[in-house]
């Protein structure tokens, strides 16, 4: 399995913006994402990927402990971005639309 980029997204929340916020995550590894200032829509794709995950990952399973939770996750992260099929790319597999895509350009 691929070692998950971790990144961390936010509004624009004056904590956020803090220099000792970012640089906590910067010595943890983390890779900041904000939304731009004034627009709220680039914030709405990561709004839907969340309330998905939760509804079909987070309230359906028990994790026994933090490690478990990482474990679970990021097999699900896996399901998501390679097998799951979404309306959005005309219900297709991820895998299969890029190829596609990738046939195309």
């Amino acid at each position: 399995m691929k070692r998950a980029i971790q990144l961390t997204h936010s509004d624009q929340g004056w904590h956020y913006q803090m220099k000792p916020y970012q640089h906590a995550l910067k010595e943890q590894g983390i890779t900041q994402s904000m939304s731009r200032k004034g627009n709220c829509y680039d914030n709405a794709v990561m709004e839907n990927f969340f309330g998905i995950m939760k509804s079909e990952f987070l309230y359906l399973n028990e994790f026994e402990s933090v490690d478990h939770f990482k474990q679970e996750l990021a097999r699900y992260m896996d399901y998501y971005n390679s097998q799951a099929y979404q309306v959005k790319i005309k219900r297709h597999e991820p895998v299969q639309y890029r190829a596609h895509a990738q046939q195309v350009a």
